[in-house]
């Protein structure tokens, strides 16, 4: 996916395309967990909509849960998403700082090249 060291460094226009490209996978991974955790909420929990979303942003930064969680059903699932949601938004970053990272070291790679 990403080019060789050897290679010459990305055209800008490619490499926007790139960002845009992993941004949008970010966001889609984003909006499934999200409604699989905010569906899970609503109907093990009997939460409103807007507290099953507001529910899963939170556990999935780490920040805590809004309402109570009373059954055991869902504490099971609060502690399971509470632990994939997580792994899940540290992928987020991931996927979208990667191609900016490589851009970075590549281009200090290049320029070691025409130092050496």
């Amino acid at each position: 996916m990403f080019e060789h060291y050897r290679q010459p460094l990305l055209p800008r226009k490619a490499f926007y395309i790139r960002m845009l490209c992993s941004i949008a996978l970010s966001f889609l991974l984003l909006v499934v967990t999200v409604l699989i955790g905010a569906a899970a909420f609503r109907y093990i929990e009997h939460f409103v909509w807007i507290d099953a979303f507001l529910n899963c942003l939170l556990i999935m930064t780490g920040v805590g849960t809004v309402g109570i969680v009373n059954s055991p059903a869902g504490k099971i699932f609060t502690g399971i998403y509470s632990i994939v949601s997580t792994m899940v938004f540290f992928t987020i970053l991931a996927i979208i700082f990667t191609p900016l990272l490589h851009r970075l070291m590549h281009k200090f790679h290049l320029d070691l090249d025409k130092k050496g």
